[in-house]
């Protein structure tokens, strides 16, 4: 059974790969990749902090969501990371002077009972399929395809996701590809075909994203 260093190496190999071959088949994402250099994806192994920041980040800017993601884990110093049992044993409006509404405290403190109760299994996800995550995770309230999404991304390091629905993903195809309007999801699936982005899609998503800045 390979290390979890041996498998960070193997996964810094596939981006590699991801990068060759996403600049080799399209001219378009060509120079993102040049001008912002490797792909960061990182996979995130606290899985319930990762899926509690996601949730935090709906609708809001990166850096208004950093604020009340900061505040959130200084409620819980000298541990480590935000974990179901800290969320379940918090009040309501200790939670919401963080900044949270009141709809993301009740979605975050259903995906605590969820996790702690067994009803949401984390722990198997690593091993199970993009769509039989989605569907899992879609029963959690205030998850929704876009944050299902964003975990399979940024906390599994799947490598072939395509948020279709992700505003920053539609206005960069926008600009890269000069469309008109921005793309709605049948387009955006299109161009990955036609551009060759599978089975790297996450990769082609975070160039895209880079290339807003």
């Amino acid at each position: 059974m390979a290390t979890i260093k041996e498998k960070l190496a193997a996964f810094e190999r596939d981006l590699r790969d991801a990068e060759r071959q996403l600049s080799r088949r399209d001219p378009v994402l060509r120079p993102f990749i040049k001008q912002h250099g490797p792909c960061q994806i990182s996979p995130h192994s606290n899985h319930f902090e990762t899926l509690t920041g996601a949730i935090i980040a709906q609708q809001l800017s990166t850096k208004v969501a950093e604020t009340i993601g900061r505040r959130v884990k200084d409620l819980y110093k000298p541990a480590r990371a935000v974990r179901p049992e800290h969320i379940l044993g918090t009040p309501d409006e200790v939670l919401r002077a963080t900044g949270m509404s009141n709809g993301k405290v009740s979605f975050i403190k259903d995906l605590a009972a969820r996790t702690t109760d067994g009803r949401l299994k984390l722990s198997r996800m690593p091993g199970m399929p993009d769509d039989e995550i989605i569907e899992m995770l879609t029963e959690v309230k205030g998850i929704g395809v876009w944050t299902a999404h964003m975990f399979l991304i940024f906390s599994l390091g799947r490598l072939d996701i395509l948020p279709v629905g992700d505003l920053g993903i539609r206005k960069a195809i926008q600009t890269a590809f000069d469309l008109a309007d921005l793309p709605n999801p049948e387009q955006i699936e299109a161009i990955a075909l036609e551009r060759r982005w599978r089975p790297y899609c996450s990769v082609a998503s975070w160039y895209l994203w880079r290339s807003l800045a």
